[in-house]
């Protein structure tokens, strides 16, 4: 069966060419070209990824991610004209999985889809593992429903921050640069974009901190990284 890709462009121009270059390549595409019948159709249907411009009428696609990564995770690629570091560190943070500039190069892209489908895969078929859940002290996580609690009470977190919790604390007192962990949960080389990995630590720390009887989880070491103190 086809890997099935949404894609949510308004430069109708551009989605044709997406749609073209990525139907050649093996995939079932559809195309919105608003944010808002994006959205829906993303709700409706099980799609392999998302190409989600962010620059969209009705619903931009910071909004889009946000509001979709309440109900699912699947892999969200942007699509920016823009390459500021916040700006990119933005879209991260509410749970995109990569990003592409304009203009790109079209194999660069099929090369991302297939790279963030494969991986998508790969993280899924370990939910099948054999330990599933995690609890400490005050906290508590549970691989298969992707939850966190703490003290009993669930505290909602994006996908990418569930994966990086979940790394740091099924490897606990082990050290990762930041490098390592954004290969490890974004899946490419660092690229500069290390800060992203502090703006997650940052976010589960207020989430999981504040409400743990003072325990601080995440320890930054110096210089090198982090790691998890159980």
């Amino acid at each position: 069966m086809k890997e099935k890709i949404l894609i949510v462009e308004d430069d109708a121009v551009i989605a044709e060419l997406e749609r073209e270059y990525l139907s050649a390549n093996g995939y079932s595409v559809d195309v919105c070209s608003d944010g808002l019948s994006g959205y829906g159709s993303a709700l409706q249907n099980d799609y392999s990824l998302i190409i989600l411009d962010v620059m969209l009428p009705g619903l931009d696609g910071f909004e889009f991610c946000k509001k979709l990564r309440v109900d699912k995770d699947t892999p969200i690629l942007f699509v920016t004209a823009r390459q500021e570091p916040d700006y990119v560190i933005e879209g991260f943070s509410l749970g995109a999985d990569d990003y592409i500039t304009k203009p790109f190069n079209f194999r660069e892209l099929a090369a991302r889809v297939e790279a963030r489908i494969e991986r998508y895969k790969a993280i899924s078929s370990k939910k099948n593992s054999n330990i599933d859940v995690l609890e400490f002290t005050a906290l508590k996580l549970c691989k298969s429903s992707r939850k966190v609690y703490v003290d009993g009470n669930e505290v909602v977190m994006t996908n990418k921050e569930f994966e990086l919790l979940w790394h740091l604390a099924s490897n606990p007192d082990i050290v990762f640069s930041k490098g390592d962990l954004f290969y490890e949960i974004w899946g490419l080389d660092s690229m500069g974009e290390t800060s992203t990995v502090t703006v997650h630590i940052n976010r589960i720390r207020e989430k999981i901190d504040k409400n743990s009887a003072g325990i601080q989880h995440i320890e930054t070491v110096w210089g090198t990284g982090y790691r998890f103190i159980h």
